[in-house]
């Protein structure tokens, strides 16, 4: 019940004021049944933008933190997630990733959406990055379709760490359902796997019109956090000219 008064009478309306979000696609969708719906992952708004839009009710497999976040702010975010009906997701060890998908599965089972971003996390940098396998398990286990998303220009009205986001307007694309069926039974198959999983990642870049790293997003900022902290131990050990 909660989910559509944030819908269609608090945060919706909001949301369609400030980002006047241009919609491409939508008919792609499925208008019943069950299906993934992956995206790129650019900004916190993300989480709320394509569910105000969408027909019908979508469940994100949220990152646990979201949930269990300190002080007031915490409980509140927390509180507006589960009513929202997000799962939260542990991120850390195989055992982590293996719970998660039984989560998605779950919902899957019920003949609703599932929206995942097989980035893991929000691009640090607005580029698009290595997307992980569980979607693929997801989908090859379900024999779901999996419908390709493209945030486009949230990143530059939210960036990381920016809270209140720019007013500005974004656009939302919708690809072709994708089908794996010919993969049935192959979900054990690590090179399968990959294969689904970079098809899907091709086809949110299509939409999308990023810039392509052949990194998991995750390694590739903590990569560039040690090189700038090196860099600024070198220049601090620089003597003066």
């Amino acid at each position: 019940m909660f989910y559509y008064v944030l819908k269609y009478v608090l945060l919706g309306p909001l949301l369609r004021l400030v980002f006047r979000p241009r919609i491409e696609g939508l008919d792609h969708v499925p208008a019943t049944g069950a299906a993934i719906v992956a995206g790129n992952h650019l900004s916190f708004s993300d989480h709320f933008l394509m569910p105000a839009i969408l027909r019908r009710r979508i469940t994100f497999l949220a990152k646990k933190e979201y949930f269990t976040g300190p002080g007031v702010k915490g409980r509140l975010t927390a509180a507006f997630f589960r009513s929202a009906g997000q799962i939260p997701v542990d991120r850390t060890g195989k055992e982590a990733g293996r719970a998660a998908i039984r989560e998605g599965l779950g919902v899957l089972a019920e003949d609703e959406l599932l929206g995942i971003y097989p980035e893991g996390t929000r691009s640090h940098d607005g580029r698009l990055y290595k997307g992980k396998v569980g979607v693929a398990v997801m989908a090859l286990t379900s024999g779901v379709p999996v419908v390709p998303c493209a945030m486009i220009g949230t990143f530059e009205a939210q960036p990381p760490g920016k809270v209140v986001p720019r007013i500005r307007p974004v656009a939302i694309r919708f690809g072709e359902p994708l089908d794996f069926s010919r993969y049935a039974g192959m979900e054990n198959e690590k090179a399968i796997l990959r294969a689904v999983t970079d098809e899907i990642m091709y086809a949110i870049l299509a939409l999308s019109g990023q810039e392509y790293v052949d990194q998991y997003a995750a390694v590739a900022k903590a990569e560039q956090e040690a090189a700038a902290k090196e860099g600024g131990r070198t220049s601090r050990r620089r003597p003066p000219r």
